[in-house]
């Protein structure tokens, strides 16, 4: 068993109970556990997760390190696909073969979130480009 700061890797076992929070990896497969939740593999080979104790957890701005680590991951990777997509339709040997772009998400005050690992030498003149349209249009939410 491997420690990753509040994490456990685990290798679950049949009829074995885990709780949360945790992960559970395989060959195939990683399986979060929540904190207040437990896992356990079936005689078949399959895991139920239980949730919870039947209590809503209530969610503040203050993420623990799972939260953290899951949102980062979901930014990354929605970035990341707005470049294979720019990439895939594109036309222009600069986007299409060179990779002379690059992709962001912004926060509601327009700071950086997070970005693909393309060409990040735009991301400067994007940050105050972004700021400036959300000073310069009325964006409704």
């Amino acid at each position: 068993m491997e420690v990753i700061s509040t994490l456990a890797s685990i290798s679950l076992r049949t009829c074995q109970v885990i709780h949360g929070p945790a992960i559970i990896i395989d060959k195939n497969s990683t399986i979060l556990v929540e904190p207040d939740c437990k896992a356990e593999m079936t005689k078949k080979g399959d895991i139920t997760i239980m949730i919870g104790k039947g209590k809503p957890k209530h969610i503040g701005k203050e993420l623990d390190a799972i939260q953290l680590s899951i949102f980062s991951h979901r930014f990354m990777s929605i970035a990341e696909q707005m470049g294979r997509i720019l990439q895939r339709t594109a036309i222009s040997t600069n986007i299409k073969e060179r990779l002379d772009f690059s992709c962001a998400l912004f926060g509601p005050d327009g700071r950086l979130v997070s970005n693909a690992p393309h060409i990040p030498s735009h991301l400067g003149a994007m940050l105050d480009g972004v700021q400036y349209q959300m000073w310069a249009i009325e964006i409704n939410e």
